[in-house]
């Protein structure tokens, strides 16, 4: 804007006036809020003063946007000058970043100038969503009740209310009420007359908000009365007396009274008849006896002629249908007599070895099942070999798998379709499970399962909003929710579950803690990262991007992590989408906000399949703090001959707990823009994502909507594709001898240190020393670690180089000879 001076004629003063003074002023503009799109109006007044001109964020206003009203001061006879201007919505939305729109005045006198105080305009507005919104509780009578809400961001920030069954709460009139500074509504003792619906209220100027209500029950668990009287001794010799769960009884769903209403003694009085037992009664009782004898002793031959015929069969089986199947044979060379290094696989007498048609493994080798240890380099793969597992439908038989389990307690919410799961059945030799591109995985190693036994061993990942997991203060959730099992069944060595988690791990900024569902449904901590005790039942090795968990007992596990301070972040990982094929004048570009890990993106990727998607971009990395603050998308540089934005706000937001409480999935904003005219196809445009005072990204779309798929196969990148279920040798990288010549080698302390310690310490390992000491075997469960961290593209020639640089004597026990294998 640009001003003009325009010089004006002072009124004569009355005599013994002074006109020669610096001019101050009467009114002066104050912060307004524009409603909408109504302009506000500032005002401006001063004496003595000659001219007055309104100065907005640096520039002069027109002169021709004033209206200027001229008089005397009656009491001074100063002249006197008020000036008006009015501020559009527009005027203020031209001024984008962190400034804000103000205006001020200017007033001249013929001794100087005077400027009078900055006053804001800021446009007024209320956001839609609650960033906390009051959630249903259930209290027993006379316990505390608080009720979080924290109200939509609006410029001027939002009043609060409570109501409580639509009527407004009254701290004033109830004592027992009240409500922070933070809005919560606080009740200090529960009273059965505060159950009820309790809805927050958020308003200002520009609108009225409504949160969900939440109802709130006070329940009354119930109490017995005192017992009555004894009653009088009956003929049979007893005497009773009775209670009511009346003292309180139970109300709103309380617990009812424990124990039992009737108590019943032997009494004895003039009332009570005492007979004698005759000869009849002798010889039914004797005749009852002999008839239970006879029962106990059919049983007992019955029991034992089944133990019989069941001799030589396992009786711990996860599953029914596998007592009739079993492992392919192992076919291994036997070892020369004159070279004593050399290690032998016993065979296993005590598993029945017969065709084995269980699992996702497809035949891949030929009409042989058979695997065979072949000669070739240290720690070299098994070559062709693999034990091959014979599969005539997965479809069929994943869904009977999954439904002989569903009547079972454990596997109640798993889904019944496949794809986010895997399952296979196992014995002492171990193997693996994966869920494909999800990075999810559970390694089971040899002897984890004990010898003779076979399980039915099943891994699952769940949605978030099919699973309850109960998140306190500013816990959040870091990685998929994940159940392996069946619980509850014997290992003899911990098995490693894999995952990905979206943490920035820090000691100083997070608290990580592993959940693990009980039996009954709660959740619970069973292991606080960095303070793990080397006896425990689990162990977590923490990577930046993965967690790999040590477990001896299999259940449903959870990462979930608790900010210590403000520096803590997720990583969110930003796509964008937008339709493969455009038939309308109308395009949109899809921005999703995702938890940086496989399984998030896997979902994300099948949905977009499902609407007709395409990337359109690389996908970027941000860092979303634990600051309360929302996250920011917003549209800029949109080509205005080409394109129309039909976006009628400068940005869309998605609120902070939506993102950092990690259950809700999916969560993106949606941008739509206009062709002006069909023949378009070229599309050039930037769009914004960033936290407000926080980390943010740039995208620069530049591309042609019709045959621009370039980005398309970064995804296809990303697949990890395999086998869902790989079972025996061919599940490790490791060859099965190989690894029992490394084990026996490295368990035994060795004082020049060429031991398992210094192979963990090769292997940037040494931080977990104490856990790998508390186990049986060390070396076995530094090696279990490897094959779970590097699976299937570990490096078998830095292994063996760091094996081999132990400097143990014995050079030929890590050769593997032909005999051998």
């Amino acid at each position: 804007m640009h001003g003009a001076q325009q010089s004006a004629t002072v009124a004569n003063p009355v005599p013994g006036a002074n006109p020669d003074l610096l001019p101050h002023f009467l009114v002066e503009p104050e912060d307004v809020y524009i409603v909408k799109n109504k302009p506000v109006l500032l005002v401006c007044k001063a004496l003595p003063a000659t001219q007055i001109f309104f100065k907005c964020n640096g520039e002069w206003v027109r002169q021709v946007d004033h209206v200027i009203e001229r008089s005397t001061d009656g009491s001074s006879g100063l002249p006197a000058m008020e000036v008006r201007i009015n501020v559009s919505r527009q005027q203020v939305e031209k001024v984008f970043g962190l400034e804000e729109y103000w205006c001020q005045c200017v007033a001249w006198s013929s001794s100087g100038t005077t400027k009078s105080q900055k006053a804001y305009i800021r446009i007024a507005y209320l956001r839609k969503n609650f960033e906390q919104e009051p959630l249903a509780k259930e209290v027993s009578l006379e316990q505390g009740i608080v009720l979080p809400c924290r109200p939509p961001e609006g410029i001027p920030p939002a009043e609060v209310e409570w109501l409580r069954n639509e009527d407004l709460v009254d701290p004033s009139l109830d004592p027992n009420v009240y409500i922070t500074r933070e809005h919560s509504l606080v009740v200090r003792q529960a009273r059965l007359a505060d159950t009820a619906n309790y809805t927050c209220v958020a308003k200002n100027i520009v609108a009225r908000r409504r949160s969900a209500s939440a109802a709130v029950i006070v329940y009354v668990d119930g109490s017995w009365s005192p017992w009555s009287k004894w009653s009088a001794c009956g003929l049979d010799c007893t005497h009773w007396r009775s209670r009511e769960c009346s003292d309180p009884a139970p109300r709103n769903g309380g617990e009812e009274c424990r124990g039992a209403d009737l108590d019943t003694r032997n009494c004895t009085s003039d009332l009570c008849v005492h007979t004698a037992s005759g000869p009849e009664d002798v010889a039914l009782y004797v005749g009852l006896i002999a008839v239970a004898v006879c029962l106990l002793l059919l049983l007992l031959v019955l029991i034992l002629v089944y133990c019989r015929k069941k001799e030589g069969l396992d009786s711990d089986v996860a599953d029914s249908s596998i007592l009739t199947s079993g492992f392919q044979p192992v076919s291994i060379k036997p070892s020369k007599a004159d070279n004593p290094h050399l290690l032998t696989i016993q065979p296993d007498l005590s598993t029945t070895t017969t065709s084995y048609q269980g699992s996702l493994c497809p035949r891949q080798d030929g009409p042989s099942p058979k695997f065979q240890l072949t000669n070739g380099h240290l720690l070299s793969p098994l070559g062709g070999g693999r034990h091959t597992l014979h599969h005539s439908s997965p479809t069929s038989e994943a869904e009977d798998f999954v439904s002989r389990l569903s009547t079972q307690n454990f596997f109640r919410s798993l889904p019944r379709g496949t794809s986010n799961m895997a399952y296979g059945t196992f014995n002492f030799l171990g193997g693996r499970l994966m869920i494909p591109n999800t990075g999810i995985s559970l390694l089971i190693p040899p002897d984890a399962i004990p010898r003779g036994k076979i399980y039915e061993v099943y891994l699952t990942l769940h949605k978030p909003e099919d699973v309850r997991l109960p998140l306190a203060g500013c816990q959040t959730l870091l990685s998929p929710i994940v159940s392996c099992g069946p619980p509850g069944v014997l290992l003899t060595r911990p098995v490693i579950l894999t995952m990905d988690h979206c943490g920035e791990p820090s000691p100083e900024s997070w608290s990580l803690r592993l959940k693990k569902q009980s039996c009954e449904g709660s959740w619970e901590d069973v292991l606080h990262l960095g303070e793990e005790a080397p006896s425990h039942l689990y162990y977590c090795q923490l990577e930046a991007s993965a967690c790999y968990i040590f477990t001896e007992q299999l259940g449903r596990f959870a990462l979930v992590g608790e900010a210590l301070s403000v520096a803590a972040s997720k990583r969110l990982k930003l796509l964008l989408f937008a339709p493969v094929a455009c038939t309308s004048l109308e395009y949109n570009i899809r921005v999703y906000c995702l938890h940086d890990t496989h399984d998030a993106l896997k979902e994300v990727v099948q949905l977009e399949k499902q609407l007709g998607g395409q990337l359109i971009q690389e996908p970027r990395i941000l860092h979303f703090k634990d600051s309360y603050h929302n996250l920011r998308l917003s549209v800029h540089d949109v080509p205005s001959s080409l394109w129309k934005s039909k976006l009628l706000v400068s940005y869309q937001e998605i609120p902070f707990y939506h993102i950092w409480n990690g259950t809700q999935h999916y969560l993106h904003c949606t941008f739509t823009l206009e062709r002006v005219s069909p023949s378009t196809s070229d599309l050039a445009c930037k769009v914004w994502v960033w936290q407000v005072e926080g980390d943010g990204q740039s995208f620069n779309i530049d591309f042609n909507i019709t045959k621009d798929t370039r980005f398309g196969e970064l995804l296809a990148l990303e697949s990890e594709g395999g086998v869902p279920a790989l079972v025996g040798p061919s599940a490790f990288k490791i060859p099965f001898l190989i690894r029992q010549k490394i084990i026996t080698s490295l368990d035994p302390p060795c004082s020049r240190g060429a031991d398992w310690r210094t192979l963990a310490q090769k292997l940037h390992l040494d931080s977990h020393l104490s856990f790998f000491a508390s186990k049986p075997s060390p070396t076995a469960m530094i090696l279990n670690l490897w094959e779970a961290r590097h699976f299937p593209n570990g490096n078998l020639s830095q292994l063996a180089a760091a094996v081999a640089g132990l400097g143990q004597p014995d050079a030929g026990l890590f050769t593997v000879s032909e005999a051998e294998c």
